[in-house]
C-alpha cells in the first residue's frame, strides 16, 4: 500500500509539473504579445530582461543545489550564445509583428528546417513517411500566412529568420551538450550571462536606452511590472522543463521538434530544446499548448480568422500529429530491436 501511495503521489507531482509547464508556456506568449500591443516595450530590451532574470534565477538555483554547474570553456560557447540571442530576438519580433496564429504556425516550420539541416549537414536519414508529413505542415503554414488579413511582410521576414536561427540553435545545442557532456541547465547557466552581455552591447545601436520608449525610459508602474513578470515566467518555463527532464522516464517528445538520445546521451547534431526525457503524454500537452495558444490569440487579441486560415491550421496540426505518431512508432520499433538483440 505504501508503494502504491508513493506512485500516486509521484504521478500527481509529474501531472502538476506538466500542467505548470503548460500554463507558463502559454502565458509567456500571451503576456509578451500584450506587452508589445498595449505598452510598446522594445523587443531587444525585453529579451535582455528575460536573459538577466534567467541568469539570476539559475544562480539562485545552483546556490540551492538544484543543479551543479560545470566549468566550461567560454570560447566554445560564443557562437551558441550569439545564436541564442538571435533565435529569441527574431522569435519575439515575429510575435510582435504577426498575429499569434501566424506566429505559432510559423514556428512549426522549424521541424522541416531541422530535418533539412540534419539531412544535408549531418547526413542523417529520415524515412519516407516522416518526410511526407512535412508536406501538410508546410502547406498549412503557407495557407494561413497567405490568407491572413493582417499579413505583415516584415513580420514574415522576422518569422523566417526566427525559424532558421532557432533550427540552427537547436542543432548546435544538441551537439554542444554531447561534446561538453552537460545538461540543458548547465549549458544555459553559461549561455544566459553571455547572451545578456551581447544584447547589452547591441541594444543601444537598435533601440533607445534612456529616451522615451527605451528600456530606462519613463514607463508606467504597470508596464514595468508586466515586463518583470514576463522575465520571471520565461525563467519558469526553463525551470519547469528541467524539472520534467529530471522526474520522468526517457521517452522522446516528438512534436513539434525532435532530438534523439543514445544511452542517455545526446547524439551529435540532435536538436535539444524540444525533445527531453518525458512521458508520452507530454506529446498531447505539446499539441494542447499549440491549440490553446492559437485559440487564445483569436479570443484575447481579436485576430481575424478566415475559413482558409482555419484549413491551414488544421492542415499543419494534422502534419504535426502524424509526424509525432510516426516518430514515436519508429522509436518504439528501434527499442524492440535493441531488446531482441542477443
Amino acid at each position: 500500500m505504501a508503494s502504491l501511495a508513493d506512485r500516486v503521489r509521484g504521478n500527481g507531482r509529474i501531472a502538476a509539473g506538466l500542467l505548470f509547464n503548460l500554463l507558463v508556456s502559454i502565458c509567456i506568449v500571451f503576456l509578451n504579445k500584450w506587452i508589445y500591443v498595449h505598452h510598446g516595450f522594445p523587443n531587444m530590451s525585453l529579451t535582455l530582461v528575460h536573459f538577466v532574470v534567467t541568469w539570476l534565477g539559475l544562480y539562485i538555483c545552483q546556490k540551492l543545489d538544484i543543479f551543479a554547474p560545470k566549468s566550461l570553456p567560454l570560447s566554445k560557447l560564443l557562437l551558441l550564445a550569439l545564436s541564442f540571442c538571435g533565435f529569441v530576438v527574431f522569435t519575439n519580433l515575429s510575435l510582435q509583428n504577426n498575429t499569434i496564429g501566424t506566429y505559432q504556425l510559423a514556428k512549426a516550420m522549424t521541424t522541416p528546417v531541422i530535418i533539412a539541416i540534419q539531412t544535408f549537414w549531418y547526413q542523417k536519414r529520415f524515412s519516407v513517411r516522416i518526410q511526407l508529413t512535412l508536406i501538410p505542415i508546410t502547406v498549412g503554414v503557407v495557407l494561413n500566412s497567405y490568407y491572413d488579413v493582417k499579413f505583415h511582410s516584415l513580420g514574415m521576414v522576422f518569422a523566417a529568420l526566427g525559424v532558421v536561427v532557432t533550427s540552427l540553435y537547436q542543432v548546435w545545442v544538441g551537439a554542444k551538450q554531447h561534446e561538453l557532456q552537460v545538461n540543458s541547465m548547465q549549458l544555459l547557466y553559461y549561455q544566459a550571462p553571455m547572451s545578456s552581455a551581447m544584447l547589452l552591447v547591441a541594444v543601444p545601436f537598435f533601440e533607445p536606452v534612456f529616451a522615451e520608449g527605451g528600456i530606462f525610459g519613463p514607463w508606467s508602474v504597470s508596464a514595468l511590472l508586466m515586463v518583470l513578470l514576463s522575465g520571471v515566467i520565461a525563467f519558469m518555463v526553463n525551470l519547469s522543463i528541467y524539472w520534467i527532464i529530471g522526474n520522468t522516464s526517457p521517452v522522446t517528445i516528438a512534436a513539434p521538434l525532435h532530438q534523439t538520445t543514445e544511452g542517455g546521451r545526446l547524439q551529435p547534431g540532435a536538436p535539444a530544446l524540444a525533445v527531453q526525457r518525458a512521458p508520452a503524454g507530454y506529446n498531447m500537452f505539446g499539441h494542447f499548448k499549440f491549440c490553446i495558444t492559437l485559440c487564445g490569440g483569436y479570443i484575447l487579441f481579436q485576430d481575424p480568422l478566415s475559413v482558409n486560415q482555419g484549413l491551414g491550421i488544421l492542415c499543419t496540426l494534422f502534419g504535426i500529429l502524424t509526424y509525432t505518431h510516426f516518430k514515436l512508432s519508429e522509436q518504439e520499433g528501434g527499442k524492440s530491436k535493441l531488446v531482441q538483440r542477443p
